[in-house]
């Protein structure tokens, strides 16, 4: 049992061995990726540790039990417990989402509704930069564009964790799940008969990319510069600092003028075209693997009315999971962890149910 334990916790040894090696921090990206995997398996040989050590300490203990029956009681709670870490430690072997340790880059885009919709998608905005402030994460706005009173037409915002985080606790473990369509029910601020209303907001969630996982040929670019614009359309900005990046295989198109610095601007669509072009290598690997994930919680389906927040009766109701809660003012506050909490433990279930 646990066998494949012991090749893990020879690399984790030897990990340790590698971090203690000062030439190693020489490298920067080499000692990032070291300490990623050490933390990934952290956790993971602890546990196994742990549930050998009691092994022990059972034997021990039925040993003891033919000169001192008393040792019964405690070998019966040592398997008891030792039952407790297999369980633990079969569940930190299920396989994760490779991506679950990057950082994301998070868009949050108005859909049906108009001025309420742009409204609504700067409330997610706000949830969202609320709950990274909540688990110590570092936030910055890439690109907006906003709407006439005060709301976002589009927003692009990239999360990061401070240094090495535990496993399922980097941004993209903690938010892969918002992405879809999110729903809101409430009067708007437009509407002068007090009627609600409901429209929507898509949010998409991907995770950032590292120079390392994703080549970008320039010669695939397309880059053009244009002058920034504000709501309404007015000029914000007297030089042409805006930028538009065509990544001409993929068609995908990035813009960004939120800086007012071109290659401030141009470093930004970077990020967000690499973090797109990963996201769709994802998806074709993903298309090509068997259908085992198709029954598990949906991730950056826009299409997908994933989530209702009814401003009316305080509720926030995810349709995922069947998750309904009367808190949706704390949620919209940064209180995300218990709806999350609840999308992670339909992942886990859907991967352990799968062949």
């Amino acid at each position: 049992m646990f066998e494949s334990c012991l090749a893990l916790e020879r690399e984790y040894d030897d990990l340790e061995r590698q971090l203690a090696d000062p030439a190693l921090h020489a490298d920067q990206a080499a000692a990032r990726r070291v300490g990623k995997r050490h933390a990934q398996l952290r956790p993971v040989v602890a546990a196994y540790r742990h549930w050998v050590a009691l092994g022990h300490d059972e034997v021990a203990a039925r040993e003891l039990v033919a000169e001192d029956a008393s040792f019964a009681d405690e070998a019966q709670a040592v398997a008891a417990q030792r039952a407790e870490v297999a369980e633990r430690l079969t569940l930190l072997l299920v396989p994760r989402d490779p991506m679950d340790d990057k950082d994301v880059i998070l868009e949050v885009k108005a859909g049906e509704g108009g001025q309420e919709s742009a409204l609504f998608a700067a409330d997610l905005l706000r949830m969202y930069l609320r709950y990274a402030e909540r688990r110590g994460w570092r936030t910055e706005v890439l690109d907006a564009e906003e709407s006439d009173l005060g709301g976002y037409k589009d927003v692009q915002v990239a999360v990061k964790a401070r240094g090495t985080v535990e496993p399922g606790e980097a941004p993209f473990a903690r938010l892969k799940f918002e992405g879809g369509v999110h729903r809101v029910q409430r009067v708007p601020v437009t509407e002068s008969q007090g009627r609600i209303h409901t429209s929507a907001a898509g949010v998409l969630v991907l995770p950032e990319a590292e120079d390392v996982d994703v080549t970008v040929d320039p010669n695939d670019l397309r880059i053009d510069v244009y002058r920034s614009s504000g709501p309404g359309g007015q000029s914000v900005n007297t030089t042409d600092s805006a930028v538009r990046i065509t990544h001409l295989p993929t068609g995908i198109v990035v813009s960004c003028q939120n800086e007012k610095s071109q290659l401030q601007n141009k470093e930004s669509a970077m990020r967000i075209l690499r973090a797109r072009l990963l996201a769709a290598a994802q998806e074709a690997a993903d298309a090509e693997a068997s259908d085992a994930r198709k029954s598990q919680v949906r991730t950056v389906d826009r299409s997908e009315r994933v989530r209702t927040y009814n401003y009316p009766e305080n509720r926030i109701a995810d349709h995922r999971v069947n998750y309904k809660a009367h808190n949706l003012d704390a949620v919209l506050d940064g209180d995300l962890d218990p709806v999350i909490e609840a999308l992670t433990a339909a992942d886990l279930t859907a991967r352990l149910s799968a062949p």
